[in-house]
């Protein structure tokens, strides 16, 4: 076993004293020792029922014959952190979660490891760091909460909070409603209802055979999801025998599979930063250009807010993953899983069992999956849009661009009435370096949303945005700003051009004059001096690369 390098053989005497007096036995030193990486947090609503998992995680790890070992790990609640500068810090603590579960992985030579995680950055993060140590690994999602309600309305977190706020502002949301559905919109722990980041990437951790199947759907709270939390410690127990690493798993196949999956579910659009950071870890060669391309070519079926009127429970309901997995099965690679099952095995036992929520490839929402990569003189690198939340008259649109440096001056002027019908919004200087961070822009969107300026203003930005965007918002335009990307030469009234279907958006400037601009054009001062942020910006790569750090400046 890998954990003998710290407990076996005479020169290991000092090493099983100290594990001596964590309580542990003799015959504990002869069992494999898995450690349970719990983002436990009182902080994080997604995150509050990781304690009560971890108990059942080390009862399965007991009955199989390990040892449990657990230690925390950070994890940033996105809603909490956004519109605000604490944004800056959520993108940028994926790289820490990986570099910390790696650090305790190295150090203390674990046999094996159970990822209990839920929210936003902290699953791609595990899943990171799983790949790059490469043991034995099952992952635990704590579940998506429960929808909230007022009588028979149903609630969901983004669009009865963060749109509430447009709404409000317009005089279509009186104080005291708007009291209650804060009050309601989030009646529990668990990740948002939604198919916002924090459920999609649990999807595509399900799909990629890393997480058991049905865990990614289970509800927060739910007893399904204690036996699934002993269950995966048991597993993670006979992987180690097994010799079955993440690496097995997680290949081009598995990439490819979570890439089709996420077009047919309509993801978060910020899956495509995370998928590129793992295929690195993996040594696959992921692209944009490979995200677009399976789009083209896969049904958009499944159809959760806020592209469509259903929540997550809807989807574990209708069957969870393994029913989409049964949908899909003649598009997805035969891979393995850490349940010992290969795909074609899930998709063989699930039920569809409502077929309005997985609907059939020729029922679907719409002929291609939820994300495009447009390209064009504002983004020579690449652009993403979720195209399946744009309304259809939207998808071709052009309007007058309205510069801003930050999300907060847009949001400000957005509020202020300041945007009006066929304007553009860009926000620039809000990329990975340039943020630092990257931050989501939910707050905007969500405004122009709640204000009804979703089908009449679109928006741009080297930002991102929130899996609960909706409208024509395109972002992680690059190259960024900062980095001198064409978007850092517009100017206020030039005209955007957004064509989705044709994937191409462009400023209507000259390319000659473009140019002369960005000759002129010099770099702002760097916003932050000192700090993990200040060190992130300097070696963060183009989002177009997934936004990771690089040994080089921006490499």
């Amino acid at each position: 076993m890998r954990s003998d390098q710290i407990k076996s053989g005479m020169t290991r005497l000092p090493q099983r004293a100290l594990l001596y007096a964590t309580g542990l036995t003799r015959r504990d030193l002869r069992k494999p020792f898995i450690g349970i990486a719990s983002a436990y947090s009182d902080l994080v609503p997604g995150h509050i029922g990781l304690r009560d998992l971890e108990r059942f995680a080390e009862r399965g790890i007991c009955s199989a014959g390990g040892v449990p070992f657990t230690f925390g790990l950070p994890g940033i609640c996105d809603g909490l952190a956004m519109g605000h500068p604490g944004m800056s810090y959520s993108l940028p603590s994926r790289e820490l979660i990986a570099d910390g579960l790696e650090s305790m992985c190295q150090a203390h030579r674990l046999d094996g490891l159970i990822c209990l995680t839920n929210c936003d950055k902290i699953t791609p993060g595990m899943l990171m760091a799983a790949v790059r140590v490469n043991i034995p690994t099952v992952f635990v999602t704590a579940g998506p909460m429960q929808a909230g309600r007022i009588g028979p309305r149903r609630l969901a977190f983004v669009r009865d909070t963060f749109e509430a706020v447009g709404r409000l502002k317009k005089g279509q949301l009186k104080a005291a409603e708007a009291g209650r559905l804060e009050i309601e919109a989030c009646p529990g722990y668990g990740s948002c209802q939604g198919l916002y980041t924090a459920n999609t990437m649990s999807c595509l951790t399900e799909t990629m055979g890393m997480s058991l199947p049905g865990c990614a759907t289970a509800l927060a709270g739910s007893a399904k999801k204690r036996r699934l939390a002993q269950e995966s410690g048991l597993r993670a127990v006979e992987l180690v025998r097994a010799a079955v690493r993440p690496r097995t798993l997680i290949d081009r196949r598995s990439l490819e599979n979570a890439v089709t999956v996420d077009m047919a579910l309509g993801g978060s659009s910020n899956t495509v930063l995370h998928l590129m950071a793992l295929a690195r870890e993996a040594g696959v060669g992921l692209t944009l250009r490979d995200f677009d391309a399976i789009s083209r070519q896969t049904p958009h079926i499944v159809a959760l807010e806020p592209a469509g009127q259903h929540l997550m429970e809807d989807l574990e309901y209708a069957g969870g993953m393994p029913a989409v997995i049964r949908r899909l099965a003649g598009r997805l690679h035969d891979t393995w899983t850490v349940s010992g099952k290969k795909i074609s095995r899930i998709a063989a036992e699930a039920e569809i069992l409502d077929p309005e929520v997985i609907r059939t490839l020729s029922r679907a929402y719409h002929r291609q999956g939820g994300i495009a990569v447009l390209y064009g003189n504002l983004a020579p690198e690449g652009a993403v849009v979720k195209q399946t939340a744009v309304h259809k008259k939207m998808l071709r649109c052009k309007g007058r661009a309205r510069i801003f440096e930050s999300e907060t001056a847009a949001l400000r002027a957005i509020l202020a009435g300041k945007i009006r019908p066929g304007d553009c919004v860009v926000i620039r200087y809000e990329g990975p370096a340039g943020g630092p961070g990257m931050r989501e822009m939910l707050a905007p969107t969500a405004a122009l949303a709640g204000l009804g300026l979703d089908t009449s203003v679109s928006l741009i930005t080297d930002g991102r945005f929130s899996g609960g965007t909706r409208g024509p918002c395109v972002g992680h335009i690059s190259p960024e700003a900062y980095r001198g990307g064409p978007i850092a030469a517009l100017r206020e009234g030039d005209i955007i051009e957004i064509d989705i279907p044709g994937r191409r958006i462009r400023a209507a400037v000259a390319e000659r004059e473009l140019r002369h601009r960005l000759q002129a054009w010099k770099p702002p001062p760097r916003r932050l001096r000192s700090g993990y942020l200040a060190r992130y910006a300097v070696t963060v790569s183009s989002a177009s690369l997934g936004a990771v750090l690089t040994p080089e400046r921006g490499a």
